[in-house]
């Protein structure tokens, strides 16, 4: 048995956050932020708009593109960094929102990774319990930016996206080859430094010490980059295949200048890269989702087709997955 994506989800918020706003905000000149990025405006969510919110709308669109029941579904996944709560997960309460009564539920945390993460274990539980899986990758990461850094506060986003991912008959599809990797060395690159157990919440809390931080943006590029290189490169191998085989390059939407450098190292040609990145940023674990159902029309996917997928973020965590159709 195999499995394949039976219908994709996705969801923005409503409110457009262009450079201007931000480049007025930090002091820029105009055009400073695309010139560097590659981001032209991202999303925002609204003021009482949750985590949660945003991961039911994704999952909504997939099971209504699928005419899908969903108590059928057997799992969901839900991949953020951005929880409602950091007690309890958020994924009960998602599965419970959509109808999914029969159905496990689980937040997991690979930063910007979490989406191939997510999906390599649900191809998994359907090939062995011949249940349908739905994952979602969803962030708030607006609520993270420090404004006083200028390296995180350009480049995140709010976004969501969903993947059914259900059995499949037909022979040689789902997850051909995947390569899961992590670099603890640069566990510090990017991080929010308090509310966790090594420096809980207390009274002396900085507010900025709950918010993100890049320490070292052109190490975190460099060292990312050969990340996604290097684990696309292993994945195709062990999928038996090579990047002329590859139908559709779906990266982590970073900024534009990430990938652009993880395509030349992979020599991948430009009709064959799908973005989203320069008119709704960088939404970490959400952006391979988000970009595949977002451009599902245009690109007219269908089975047979080859998909190649690699990010890497904080922790370093990171991976790359081929997936046939």
């Amino acid at each position: 048995m195999g499995s394949t994506i039976l219908a994709l989800g996705h969801y923005a918020p409503e409110r457009r956050v262009t450079n201007a706003e931000i480049e007025v905000r930090l002091g820029l000149e105009a055009g400073w932020i695309e010139r560097r990025t590659g981001i032209r405006e991202r999303r925002f969510a609204a003021d009482g708009e949750a985590l949660s919110d945003i991961a039911v709308k994704a999952g909504e669109m997939a099971l209504a593109r699928a005419g899908f029941d969903a108590a059928r579904i057997g799992l969901l996944i839900l991949a953020t960094s951005t929880p409602d709560h950091l007690l309890p997960p958020s994924a009960p309460l998602v599965a419970h929102r959509l109808g999914l009564g029969g159905a496990g539920a689980i937040d997991m945390a690979g930063a910007c990774s979490g989406f191939l993460y997510a999906l390599a274990l649900a191809d998994g539980f359907v090939r062995t319990q011949a249940r349908p899986v739905l994952v979602i990758a969803a962030n708030i990461l607006s609520r993270r930016i420090n404004f006083g850094e200028r390296g995180s506060a350009i480049l995140f986003a709010d976004a969501a996206g969903a993947a059914l991912i259900a059995p499949s008959e037909r022979k040689g599809t789902g997850v051909l080859g995947v390569e899961l990797c992590s670099d603890g060395s640069g566990y510090d690159l990017i991080r929010i430094p308090a509310g966790g157990s090594r420096r809980p919440f207390g009274p002396d809390l900085a507010a900025t010490d709950v918010l993100m931080e890049i320490k070292d943006g052109k190490v975190v590029f460099a060292k990312a980059v050969k990340m996604m290189a290097e684990a696309s490169e292993r994945a195709l191998e062990r999928a038996g295949l090579s990047v002329a085989d590859i139908g559709h390059w779906i990266p982590h939407q970073a900024n534009s200048r990430m990938i652009a450098a993880t395509q030349e190292k992979l020599a991948i040609s430009d009709d064959k890269v799908v973005s989203s990145v320069a008119l709704y940023g960088n939404s970490s674990a959400a952006t391979i989702p988000f970009t595949m159902s977002l451009t599902c029309e245009e690109r007219a996917y269908k089975a047979g087709d080859h998909i190649l997928m690699c990010a890497a973020g904080a922790g370093l965590t990171g991976g790359a997955l081929v997936f046939r159709l």
